[in-house]
């Protein structure tokens, strides 16, 4: 027997025929879903103002408790007139609390890169610039350069042997300057490695355009020098041979320093050995000058006393000056602590 209390539950198919309410969307995110993929932002917005209609915000008017003890009524920290004890707490000197200030760098900070001259922009291209100088110079006058070397070992009588054209006096003059910037950065090593590398300028390369003025102008006294002497002592034919074969040891000097500036610029090249190669150098260039006053001005005469004379007067004495000038110079320009 049935009993009449007992309902038969509905089948599922009679369950899919009941209409169903889709449910209201009840965060913005639903109301999104609802809308077509294709759906620009104001059609975006205006769904969302359909659904949900702005509410006037009601705030607590209970009183704050959290305020300091002894203070009733809760203190605006935009005030003025604020007491501090009321403003500062534990974290207002923390970094963190205030991100309109630069909190610094965390961890440990690590060493500097020492300052060479293989990671100095100016430098480096000065070095580059001299090399292809250097190199497109060698492709103008080589031929020049083998008859000068010729006529160095090798002087004829009478008018001058080796004849030079406009572009080689140039040339010659470029390979001077040349000269100049080499001794000015090979004697800028050495002090940086064997002086101080700390002076008062703000900027190394202020002292390094101070040595080239010194060189250029100790090159320029020297040439001048000796057109002065020789003028008053000797004809104007063999001083012409003379200056010559001296502003082609002058270019020569610079082409025979310059490796060994690219390898204590590069390579890290021993400043020790450096200093040895370039002593070296300017002693060979002493010899052939000394070689060459000898052959055209003092052969014929043998006059030996005079001619050390000569050369001590014209060219050690300006040598040991601009070396004790430089070296007072540096010692008045570092920083002594």
């Amino acid at each position: 027997m049935q009993d009449s209390i007992y309902v038969e539950p509905p089948s599922i198919v009679a369950l899919d025929l009941v209409p169903r309410t889709p449910a209201k969307p009840q965060t913005p995110y639903q109301v999104l879903r609802l809308l077509p993929k294709d759906a620009t932002p104001a059609q975006q917005d205006s769904a969302i103002q359909a659904w949900f209609a702005p509410d006037e915000i009601h705030y607590s008017e209970r009183p704050d408790t959290l305020h300091l003890p002894g203070e009733e009524v809760p203190r605006d920290l935009k005030d003025v007139q604020l007491p501090t004890y009321y403003r500062e707490n534990f974290f207002s000197n923390d970094s963190l609390y205030h991100p309109e200030l630069d909190a610094g760098r965390y961890g440990v900070a690590g060493d500097p890169v020492p300052e060479t001259l293989s990671n100095d922009s100016l430098i480096s291209g000065l070095l580059i610039l001299c090399f292809l100088l250097m190199t497109f110079s060698f492709s103008r006058i080589s031929g020049f350069i083998v008859r000068q070397v010729k006529d160095f070992f090798y002087v004829q009588k009478g008018q001058h042997s080796v004849a030079e054209t406009g572009d080689e006096i140039n040339i010659q003059i470029i390979f001077s300057v040349i000269t100049c910037l080499t001794c000015s950065l090979l004697y800028y090593l050495y002090v940086l490695t064997s002086v101080d590398d700390t002076f008062i300028f703000s900027d190394d390369h202020i002292l390094l355009g101070i040595i080239f003025l010194i060189m250029a102008a100790y090159f320029l006294l020297k040439f001048l020098l000796y057109t002065v002497v020789n003028n008053v002592m000797f004809d104007s034919s063999r001083n012409k041979k003379f200056l010559t074969s001296l502003l082609f040891l002058i270019s020569m000097e610079g082409v025979l320093l310059f490796p060994v500036l690219l390898l204590r610029a590069y390579f890290q090249f021993p400043i020790q050995t450096a200093a040895v190669y370039t002593f070296l150098v300017v002693f060979f260039i002493k010899i052939l000058t000394i070689y060459k006053t000898y052959v055209i001005f003092f052969a014929q005469k043998a006059l030996y006393v005079q001619i050390i004379l000569y050369f001590c007067a014209l060219e050690m004495v300006p040598l040991l000056s601009l070396w004790g000038g430089l070296a007072v110079l540096v010692n008045q320009l570092r920083v002594i602590f």
